[in-house]
């Protein structure tokens, strides 16, 4: 609970300032946002490793591959990255650029997952009778 008001806290701390920057140097508004957004990220980096902690024993439990493991944490890692590419051009006004970049990452993720539904095509037409 404590990470969360401390998220909050620099969110809302880093609006402010843009706000008070935007009218003076708008250049500088940026980068305060960008700063903000990267120390969010760097406070959530724990909880990240305890993501793939508990992945590492869903892998060794279930016995599936982690070839598909490591493709899902790839997909879900580039679904934040173009989250937050994304927020970033909304932010500095280039929304348009965004929307390219939005399309660019569904595609990319769309093309990683292929294999995860091939291999759960695979086991449904193994638990079909023949």
């Amino acid at each position: 609970m404590d990470i969360i008001i401390k998220i909050v806290a620099i969110g809302l701390i880093t609006c402010l300032a843009t706000l008070i920057v935007k009218p003076v140097r708008s250049d500088f508004a940026i980068f305060i946002a960008i700063a903000g957004g990267l120390v969010i990220l760097f406070l959530i980096l724990d909880y990240v490793s305890d993501i793939f902690e508990v992945f590492k024993n869903i892998i060794s439990t279930t016995g599936v591959s982690s070839e598909l493991y490591k493709i899902l944490i790839k997909i879900i890692g580039i679904g934040y990255l173009i989250e937050f590419a994304v927020g970033v051009c909304n932010d500095t006004g280039n929304s348009s650029l965004g929307d390219k970049i939005l399309l660019g990452g569904k595609i990319v993720i769309m093309v990683m997952a292929l294999p995860i539904v091939t291999n759960i095509l695979q086991i449904i037409m193994g638990l079909l009778p023949s």
